[in-house]
């Protein structure tokens, strides 16, 4: 029976010691693999590539070529009044229909989305009513319609906030030296925005 408990002990210390080298084995194995060195050099590279982005996004201060070219892809042959480099975005101003608008792209010349100006007579009825009930003593200022590109899940700046919501209105209450944006949505519900400094 002594000889057999030995046994029993010598062979659980060889399994112990087996399954032990097996793990460090292993631990090397992928510490050495070279796949897992090219997902660490892929990772690598491409937040290399994501800081060169920034920093090209912060340099660069004209319109891109390539959002021209867009540009053109989106909305055709239309001429553009304005080309400019506002927060980090590409701006273009032309006259569609009669208004005013101005498309905005990211730094990959994706379409973020539209602002066309519009009257206050162009928000749904129910925001008109309710704006002219609780904001009666106020003056109505801009009013624009911000049309999103659902495709592109860039927020767009509206006075200098982001926003990432869906086609909205905007209108500006202006009342001595205080004025208030209120964002209007397409069933004409209206919310506070932002106050403008």
């Amino acid at each position: 029976i002594k000889k057999m408990k030995k046994q029993i002990i010598l062979f659980a210390a060889i399994i112990f010691i087996t399954a032990g080298a097996s793990a460090q084995t292993n631990e090397m194995l992928v510490k050495n693999d070279p796949q897992n060195d090219k997902l660490n050099a892929s990772e690598m590279k491409t937040s290399i590539r994501e800081d060169k982005k920034e920093l090209r996004k912060e340099a660069r201060t004209e319109v891109s070529y390539l959002t021209k070219v867009q540009f053109n892809v989106d909305f055709g042959d239309i001429p553009v009044d304005n080309w400019e480099r506002v927060n980090g975005l590409d701006e273009a101003t032309f006259t569609k229909d009669g208004h005013v608008t101005s498309a905005f792209y990211d730094e990959d010349a994706q379409l973020i989305g539209t602002t066309t100006e519009k009257t206050f007579s162009d928000l749904p009825l129910k925001a008109q009513e309710w704006i002219n009930k609780k904001y009666n003593s106020y003056t109505i200022g801009d009013v624009f319609f911000y049309d999103d590109n659902e495709v592109n899940e860039s927020d767009m700046l509206i006075y200098n906030a982001p926003f990432n919501g869906e086609d909205s209105y905007f209108v500006e209450v202006k009342k001595d030296n205080n004025a208030i944006i209120l964002h209007v949505d397409k069933d004409g519900n209206v919310s506070y925005f932002l106050r403008l400094k």
